[in-house]
């Protein structure tokens, strides 16, 4: 299948699990890829663009520097993201800042970056990365969810003021995804990662937490030809779990 031949892409948080899984299926199905994250030396890409989302200077010049490299950008991909965890009173001044700087003000600027571009070239798709949690907000977790929450307000708000332009912006919404992030962080709170992805596996209708791929798969379907009527959608992709 090659359903994005001749199409570019630039892919945020490429380094991560799901970011990684987006990389490989874009470029497997005819795409050409630049990648972001603080470190791609490990992505096979065919631009890398290395920086840090929190430096505002980075992302602004982000989308341009990938047009620059590719030629072209038909597919931006709002991958990156981070998971701040614990009750608003646990949560720093930094705590706050750095999940707004990533998961917020970062696609918020590519956003901004984006849209002339492909105005200019007639149109092109953006997939924000929002969250199950964003949508009906779970425990603990509030500068997360807030976090998640303005993602999916920004993609229905530019869903509808760029369709015009043929520019679509929707969002992938997942629950829970096997990534390496997330074993992390049952690791660093004393639990064995391997029992903890079983714990959860059995809370799912499905019988499974997502795998990378899952939601790879979702974010390549907003980004082709085959969701072209969706602008503003908000796609949930959690196994029938809801939020708890």
């Amino acid at each position: 299948m090659t359903r994005f031949h001749g199409k570019t892409a630039l892919v945020t948080g490429a380094a991560g699990g799901i970011g990684s899984a987006i990389v490989r299926m874009l470029r497997a199905e005819g795409a050409r890829v630049a990648v972001a994250d603080r470190d791609v030396s490990g992505v096979t890409a065919d631009a890398h663009l290395p920086g840090d989302l929190t430096d505002a200077l980075y992302v602004d010049g982000l989308a341009q520097a990938a047009f620059d490299a590719l030629g072209a950008l038909d597919i931006l991909v709002n991958n990156a993201g981070i998971i701040t965890r614990g009750d608003i009173t646990k949560a720093s001044d930094e705590d706050f800042r750095r999940t707004m700087a990533v998961n917020v003000e970062a696609p918020f600027r590519l956003c901004r970056a984006a849209v002339p571009i492909m105005a200019a070239a007639g149109g092109g798709a953006i997939v924000n990365t929002s969250s199950c949690w964003g949508l009906r907000p779970g425990p603990d977790h509030p500068v997360y969810v807030m976090s998640k929450a303005a993602i999916a307000s920004l993609t229905q708000c530019l869903g509808r003021d760029h369709a015009h332009q043929g520019i679509r912006v929707n969002a992938v919404c997942p629950n829970e995804v096997d990534t390496p992030m997330l074993r992390t962080g049952f690791a660093l709170r004393g639990f064995d990662p391997a029992t903890a992805i079983a714990e959860l596996d059995r809370t799912v209708p499905l019988g499974r937490v997502a795998q990378p791929e899952d939601i790879a798969e979702v974010v390549l379907f907003l980004a082709s030809d085959a969701a072209r009527y969706m602008c503003g959608a908000l796609v949930e992709v959690n196994g029938g779990k809801a939020v708890s």
